[in-house]
């Protein structure tokens, strides 16, 4: 449950581009995407900063490693990488393009957070228990206070999201949803 959020947050939505939203996942994407919006919103009329995060799989490293899963990502049409509609982007957005599961692996994160004095930052997106928890537990080790927004991500795997959202993000922040992290923005 949020108790607070820090004065100085950022709104970081992972992977909610065209290319992902369209796989078949554990909970409506069109109520994920709605409530996502809903807190870029919210963090719009805060004056908070909004990090968009999109990922590029053809240039990941796992592309070259062993796993059983043994994914190949070669190339993409263009319109895969674009963020999807619902979620309303502006200039003053940040973009960030991760080539892994943790956005963090992209250093501009950490520095355009930083740049902005952000202590903070609230959780939202696509995969959750691989682009948003590979995402938090950086944060939680760069030191960011993190709030997550349980019913503004899901997953492809309901075992997967359920033991991130149970198991993971409580050992790393504050779960809720996305009505009460809104409540605890205006404060």
């Amino acid at each position: 449950m949020v108790t607070s959020i820090d004065k100085k947050t950022a709104l970081v939505l992972i992977d909610l581009q065209k290319g992902i939203v369209q796989f078949p996942v554990v909970k409506p994407i069109n109520q994920i995407l709605e409530n996502a919006a809903a807190l870029v919103s919210a963090f719009r009329k805060a004056d908070l900063p909004i990090v968009v995060v999109n990922v590029d799989p053809t240039k990941s490293l796992l592309n070259n490693l062993r796993t059983e899963a043994n994914a190949r990502f070669t190339s993409f049409p263009d319109e895969w990488f674009e963020i999807a509609p619902e979620i309303e982007t502006t200039e003053n957005d940040v973009f960030i393009t991760k080539n892994a599961w943790n956005a963090f692996t992209n250093p501009n994160l950490d520095t355009e957070l930083k740049k902005r004095g952000i202590t903070g930052i609230v959780l939202a997106g696509v995969s959750t228990s691989i682009g948003v928890e590979g995402t938090a537990r950086a944060a939680s080790e760069h030191g960011y206070n993190i709030t997550f927004a349980e019913d503004a991500m899901t997953d492809t795997n309901a075992d997967a999201h359920e033991h991130s959202v149970k198991r993971i993000f409580p050992r790393l922040g504050e779960v809720d949803c996305t009505d009460k992290i809104i409540e605890a923005l205006k404060g």
